[in-house]
């Protein structure tokens, strides 16, 4: 039986039939397509359609009227793919009990494959009127939808070829961490159009440049769709690590090189494809520890107005966020709605998307049960019973900000953890630190100390000298201090503590002793990190000296 909704009034000839509560998200069968909203304590749900990532307003506003498990769902005979959408979600506006209701706000699908456009900061994106005296308790009833990205119906359809999954074991392994922008966008011999995008770390210059460096996995830092802080964007500054996620399933459209409405997800498709047919493993860093919607006065943007209380950590006064992350919230895995949105998340990249790994953001926040790290927690059983999970490389970054958090050799057999460790000692041994030979001899032989009891081989330590966050190679040769002023935050910000020698001078000099103790400094880590037992992992241009003058924190370049 079909039905016509009585929220159709801006286009009375939509057609929408009760369609099913699974798959979550927007899913296009060839004639139609089924959209399912997990929303346990909403009232009333709207599905609105629009037809410009710009447009101001729906055409077409349909009321998911069946309800099955919490799942609002309706199928739409005449929807096609690259049609853009949003909810607005009904309920109660009640902060200090949890709830952020406001259907004021167009929301973006939690299980969105692609995601147009970018946010354009505007006050009508917080549930709450900024600058009010009641802040995040008074109401706002400003529309967020001229100022918030769309979501995209897309065509999951893509010729593979054939293509499988390289599996590269452990001990063959070099990892290269690398950032999808910056790794190909100054490069003059990729196509201009093509530089800092998918398409760009696909390119056989690319590949070739791999090859020829030993590499057999490249680590992208976060690929999710991120949003850029309102702070940050009104400082002329960028989020460029990404560490912001948004859309558990989307590639991000900045990172394409013609992505408006799904084409991102294709193009990151034949990236894959291509780097496989090299023989070259694609690990994604993914952050499933919080999202980007930040705390009590953070916007409202899909999560936070979907299910407040169903998906994030709320502190006994609930109108708070638990804040393990230093992001201002945290996502509760130990929820089965949040268990189920991670799953399905890291089922899809291997199964659609054909990544071979995840690299975990501080992965110590997802094993919090209550609220210390248990090894034992749903996130990790779950996990390991998964049979499309547990087969590809699972490596963990061992801790958080909260109590307990460092929990490095901590985690169960099966998984990988970058060894911060193994980082502390070769630095402190290189930079003639007291008494760390003994340790220095664990951590060359694999870091026994912390894997064997579990049976855990070598190969359960990820070996990094450096990484994204922190010093670069080069740098940690040339500074003994952070100089982070370029981020606007006073040189407050990143670790002061960075077990760092500057060899005799403080950022660049033209003495040739100090030179050359520096670029002597420079291999003596590489070859330590190269002959160590367990996988190594190299930073994207540390294999030539790349620089950031210095700064230890640099996520947030100007634009």
């Amino acid at each position: 039986m079909c039905f016509l909704s009585p929220y159709t009034t801006l286009l009375m000839n939509m057609i929408a039939y009760p369609g099913q509560p699974y798959p979550l998200g927007a899913t296009w069968d060839g004639k139609g397509v089924n959209f399912a909203l997990y929303a346990e304590c909403a009232t009333n749900v709207e599905l609105c359609l629009f037809k410009t990532p710009k447009d101001e307003t729906e055409y077409a506003k349909i009321a998911l009227v069946e309800r099955s498990n919490h799942v609002w769902h309706a199928y739409l005979p005449d929807v096609k793919p690259g049609q853009l959408y949003g909810f607005r979600v009904h309920g109660p506006y009640e902060p200090q009990n949890g709830f952020r209701f406001n259907a004021n706000k167009l929301l973006i699908d939690p299980y969105a494959k692609a995601i147009a456009g970018r946010i354009d900061w505007h006050d009508a994106l917080f549930g709450y009127e900024v600058g009010h005296p009641d802040e995040d308790l008074s109401f706002s009833e400003l529309d967020s939808a001229p100022f918030i990205p769309k979501s995209v119906v897309v065509d999951s359809a893509f010729d593979w070829e054939g293509d499988q999954h390289p599996k590269t074991p452990y001990h063959k392994t070099v990892i290269y961490e690398t950032h999808v922008k910056g790794f190909t966008k100054l490069h003059p011999d990729i196509p201009e159009n093509l530089r800092g995008t998918y398409a760009g770390i696909g390119h056989e210059v690319t590949i070739q440049y791999l090859k020829d460096l030993g590499v057999t996995a490249i680590e992208l830092m976060p690929v999710h769709h991120f949003i850029v802080d309102r702070h940050l964007a009104e400082q002329g500054l960028t989020n460029y690590w990404g560490y912001n996620t948004i859309g558990f399933f989307a590639p991000d459209v900045r990172y394409s090189s013609n992505g408006v409405t799904g084409e991102q997800v294709t193009e990151f498709k034949s990236m894959v494809k291509a780097l496989h047919k090299a023989g070259i493993e694609v690990i994604l860093d993914v952050v499933y520890n919080h999202t980007g919607e930040g705390n009590h006065f953070g916007p409202t943007l899909s999560y936070r107005g979907i299910d407040n209380a169903g998906y994030y950590r709320l502190t006994e006064n609930r109108r708070y966020y638990m804040d393990y992350t230093g992001t201002g919230n945290t996502l509760n895995a130990r929820l089965p709605n949040v268990l189920r949105i991670i799953m399905d998340s890291l089922r899809y990249w291997i199964l659609e998307m054909h990544v071979d790994g995840f690299r975990f953001d501080l992965a110590a926040t997802l094993a919090r049960e209550l609220h210390e790290v248990d090894r034992l927690s749903a996130f990790f059983d779950i996990i390991h019973q998964d049979p499309v999970i547990s087969q590809v490389k699972l490596i963990a970054e061992p801790w958080d900000i909260g109590e307990g958090g460092y929990q490095v050799g901590k985690f169960p057999p099966e998984w990988a953890e970058w060894n911060g460790k193994y980082r502390d000692c070769v630095r402190d041994y290189w930079r003639g630190a007291d008494s760390v030979l003994g340790e220095l001899a664990e951590r060359f032989t694999g870091s026994s100390d912390l894997y064997k009891e579990d049976y855990r081989r070598p190969t359960a330590s990820i070996n990094f000298i450096t990484a994204h966050d922190g010093f670069t190679l080069h740098d940690l040769v040339s500074y003994n201090e952070k100089h982070n002023e370029a981020n606007g935050e006073g040189n407050n910000d990143g670790e002061s503590h960075n077990r760092s020698w500057n060899c005799g001078a403080e950022g660049p000099t033209d003495d040739p002793m100090i030179n050359e103790t520096r670029a002597r400094q420079k291999r003596n880590l590489l070859t330590t990190l190269f002959l160590s037992q367990g996988v190594p992992m190299l930073v994207a241009g540390d294999e030539i000296s790349r620089t950031q003058n210095g700064n230890n924190n640099a996520y947030c370049p100007g634009q």
